[in-house]
């Protein structure tokens, strides 16, 4: 037995308890200050290194800002930010299934929160790679290309959407 704030309880019990008590963080995210997105929150978040967000926030600002300058404030950047989240995610993804002593790589559907997930990586990913720049500039300009349908987090995109195409022959393993 083991006592707890409310008294005895026995192990099971307490096992049940704590498998409860995990962070809803989708419920705790509190949408950024200056555009109230709970998206372009998170996208900060992915960005930031060693618990420093004040210094993603105005990475992503700054990006912001560059394209508003570049569309000359129409379409809103918070939109052109959305729209390209949306062209950069994958419909479907390979996965490495084994079966009868053979790996396939099986195509399937990604879920919605991966899909996000996936696009911020990639984009970020992608303006990581670029040297050279600031890196507010070098996100502008992946963020303006991916709303634009170009740029490499849509190659990545397209490449992996023909990994699955190339691969649908197993999709009968998908279970």
């Amino acid at each position: 037995m083991i006592l707890n704030v409310s008294g005895w309880m026995s192990r099971r019990s307490l096992r049940k308890k704590m498998a409860t008590r995990f962070t809803k963080s989708e419920e705790q995210l509190k949408p950024d200050p200056v555009y109230g997105s709970k998206v372009l929150s998170r996208f900060i978040n992915c960005l930031m290194y060693d618990g420093k967000k004040s210094a993603a926030q105005k990475i992503v600002y700054q990006a912001l800002a560059e394209i508003e300058k570049r569309t000359k404030g129409e379409p809103p950047a918070i939109e052109v930010f959305h729209q390209a989240i949306e062209n950069v995610k994958p419909r479907v993804e390979v996965r490495s299934k084994r079966v009868g002593g053979a790996n396939y790589q099986v195509p399937m559907s990604v879920k919605p929160k991966r899909r996000q997930s996936l696009a911020f990586r990639w984009i970020l990913q992608s303006a990581r790679s670029e040297k050279g720049k600031a890196m507010y500039r070098r996100l502008a300009k992946e963020i303006y290309d991916a709303f634009n349908n170009e740029g490499k987090s849509i190659q990545v995109r397209e490449q992996t959407h023909r990994m699955a195409d190339a691969n649908k022959a197993f999709a009968h393993f998908a279970w």
